[in-house]
């Protein structure tokens, strides 16, 4: 069915303008490896370059053999898809093989319970959905026993086996009482409910990073730091407060700034006295071991150490978003386990589905695993047989032959970064910065918003300058790149494990060029003139 052309552009047409103006309006026709094809004018195919890597979710390239031949043989035996609410044995099977992996890297034999989505924001959402599942619960059996400790109260205050303490009052700045046992107790008992009402009804906040990024659903993206993502939907969901990566302290400053007691009343040495309980205000604590988005920032071992001792202290739980640096791609299948980060969730996707199927899963300790949420929340597309069994294979590939995998990428991830840094020390004015881990690394651009040339002052001013280099390099060395989505100067390479020493070269040259072109601040032919 051929569309007309009043239909053709539907399909989120100003990103394809954005697109086109910097030269990254292309069409691909055929994936492999590390490469993608094109057809050019005579409809040949052209090879490109994929550093992108579906952003992070290719770890094993494009198309890998094993599994698109283990697809198709599922796809052919009429594997059910939509047998929902049944048995799923192949989730099952996938849950324990994750278990298993766990277990390795984290060195702990506590379980994972397993709630799968179809995206990485699905997961983020699902696990944070949890996370207030579990704190609305503990909100309730926290005001549940307040009540029973006003109404004990209340019954021994009328038996006149107790009294309310002469400076019961002074919590609320009044020291005044009647003298009436029963009369003083009633109006302390109005206090309590006056504090604790509002404080009971008061929206979760959430904890991140600053440059966290965890999706664009509603309530993901009111944890992704960018406020030009954030702010048009801050009224929809729970709000977050943003710790900045290189200031550990700040987290208990912040949670400290925003702490919240409740009201009880307790009896001691025959009298009754007013006493606080710690209100669990914070949802979560969300953060990425490595930083996509947000410009491949790698949080430190001293910020992790910081954000499990401070959760710790206030029972709030931990959520680590491996959806972009999981599966591998750091070198280890948690890039949160090089850093000793423990969470009490973890979120994948992306290379899970080995580059074919579209799932997720939030990964549950058993310890804060309310088995009640699976009753609240659930996914049509979600757990079904096909997307477990691809990421079983997945699991297999990646664990196949005592994890060589990870030492694959641990050692392409380390040429490509001496590459990179060979790069930057020749183009120190060009080049500011290169990090990340493995193969999640990102080359950040010198400022060039004071450049000399209109154009490209332009661009950097407008923070479009990471897009145009893209463009240059997709057109003049067939290398595909983009910028981090909050660091537009910044560019991410995720490119598979399967990384050649040729792939490598090939950059090489093509970064050369390009920061040769801006450090000769030559406009015309960076615009392709």
């Amino acid at each position: 069915m051929n569309a007309t052309a009043s239909e053709a552009g539907l399909a989120e047409p100003h990103l394809a303008e954005v697109l086109a103006a910097v030269g990254l309006d292309v069409e691909y026709v055929r994936a492999e490896g590390n490469t993608l094809y094109r057809l050019d004018e005579e409809q040949r195919e052209v090879p490109v370059l994929d550093f992108v890597g579906g952003f992070g979710s290719l770890i094993l390239g494009h198309n890998h053999p094993e599994i698109v031949t283990f697809a198709q043989d599922l796809l052919r035996s009429q594997l059910p898809i939509h047998a929902q609410f049944s048995r799923a044995p192949h989730a099952n099977r996938l849950a324990a093989a994750l278990n298993s992996v766990l277990r390795r890297e984290l060195g702990d034999d506590e379980r994972y319970f397993a709630i799968f989505a179809n995206s990485g924001a699905e997961a983020v959402e699902a696990a944070v959905k949890h996370a207030e599942f579990d704190r609305m619960l503990k909100v309730a059996a926290l005001s549940e026993e307040i009540n029973d400790h006003v109404a004990r109260v209340r019954a021994l205050v009328r038996d006149g086996l107790v009294v309310p303490a002469a400076g019961a009052h002074e919590r609320f700045g009044d020291a005044d009482h009647s003298g009436d046992p029963v009369r003083d107790i009633e109006e302390l008992i109005a206090r309590v409910d006056r504090w604790n009402a509002p404080r009971l009804s008061r929206a979760p906040l959430f904890l991140a990073p600053e440059g966290a990024f965890h999706g664009k659903l509603v309530g993901s993206v009111q944890l992704t730091h960018n406020e030009a993502f954030r702010t048009p939907f801050k009224a929809l969901a729970a709000q977050a407060r943003f710790v900045p990566l290189d200031q550990p302290e700040a987290i208990r400053k912040t949670i400290d700034a925003e702490r919240t007691v409740l009201l009880d009343l307790a009896v001691e040495d025959g009298t009754v006295t007013v006493v606080e309980r710690e209100f669990p205000v914070f949802c979560a604590f969300v953060l990425e071991p490595i930083q996509g988005e947000g410009g491949i920032n790698v949080v430190s071992r001293e910020f992790a150490e910081a954000v499990r001792e401070a959760c710790d202290a206030i029972d709030c739980p931990v959520v680590v978003d491996e959806i972009q640096s999981g599966m591998g791609r750091s070198g280890a299948f948690l890039a949160s386990s090089l850093i000793g980060l423990r969470g009490d969730y973890y979120t994948l996707a992306k290379s899970l589905g080995g580059g074919v199927a579209k799932t997720s899963v939030a990964l549950i300790r058993e310890s804060r695993y309310r088995k009640e949420f699976e009753l609240v929340h659930s996914s049509t597309f979600a757990k079904d047989g096909f997307s477990s069994l691809v990421a079983l294979k997945v699991l297999e590939l990646l664990e196949s032959d005592d994890g060589r995998l990870y030492r694959v990428v641990e050692e392409r991830g380390r040429s490509l970064r001496t590459m990179l840094d060979a790069v930057r020390a020749e183009f120190p004015d060009i080049l500011k910065d290169v990090r990340g881990a493995g193969l999640m690394l990102g080359v950040e651009f010198q400022d060039q918003s004071g450049s000399t040339a209109a154009t490209i002052q332009g661009l950097a001013r407008s923070g479009f300058l990471g897009y145009a280099v893209a463009g240059y390099l997709l057109r003049g060395h067939g290398v595909r790149l983009f910028p981090t989505g909050s660091a537009a100067n910044t560019l991410r390479l995720e490119p598979s494990a399967g990384l050649t020493d040729a792939e490598i070269a090939q950059l090489e040259a093509a970064l050369k060029d390009v920061c040769a072109v801006l450090r000769d601040q030559d406009e015309g032919r960076f615009m392709g003139a």
